[in-house]
């Protein structure tokens, strides 16, 4: 793969993972919630999600998923069942934000499953990095391009949700949104409520 035809590769993918949607209301929340390190377990965890799926397209497994309707179907609603659990998790969780005698490596553990969880989950992530590696992907491309590929997805996606949970942890607005969680919560609770109703109905 040429530069040139990499840099295009990335800027799609940058477009792709900037796009707000439950994974930035799960990055932010747990960052909140569980700190930094929570925070970049999410990001990592959701980058892990979206080089797989980007593995499985250039594989050509990506449309097995999307042309066997079952298959899609079930993922879907997987996904929105995810989502509306951690809605739940969101809407009665404590005032105070959690239970503080977790310990830390429990939260990152949590944090890097949800964020995988949520982009794993996800169908229509296929149906994108089938749109988009049709332009990139040549037959007979061999492995080094395959990892090349999964690697600029998931690589600028896990780097751009660190960007996120170290924006907000290391700003003030941490402190802002720590006096006002139970409002973050309910507005995470509501906006992920919102989004598993239009994975199943869209």
């Amino acid at each position: 793969m040429s530069f040139t035809l990499w840099l295009s590769l990335a800027a799609i993918c940058t477009l792709g993972a900037v796009s707000p949607g439950p994974s930035l209301a799960l990055v932010i929340r747990n960052t909140v919630q569980g700190g930094m390190n929570q925070g970049v377990a999410t990001a990592l965890g959701h980058g892990l999600g979206i080089a797989l799926y980007a593995l499985l397209v250039a594989m050509g497994l990506g449309l097995v998923i999307t042309k066997t309707p079952w298959l899609f179907e079930l993922i879907r609603y997987a996904g929105a069942a995810f989502l509306l659990y951690l809605a739940w998790q969101a809407l009665r969780s404590k005032p105070q934000g959690g239970d503080a005698s977790e310990p830390e490596s429990y939260g990152r553990y949590q944090g890097f499953v949800g964020g995988f969880l949520v982009a794993f989950l996800n169908p229509k992530i296929a149906v994108f990095f089938l749109a988009l590696f049709s332009q990139f992907v040549r037959e007979g491309a061999g492995w080094s391009e395959k990892l090349i590929m999964m690697a600029t997805a998931g690589g600028i996606d896990a780097l751009w949700y660190m960007v996120v949970a170290l924006g907000v942890a290391r700003t003030p607005l941490m402190g802002w949104l720590k006096n006002n969680i139970v409002w973050l919560d309910r507005a995470t609770g509501t906006i992920l409520t919102l989004l598993a109703i239009r994975v199943i109905w869209v």
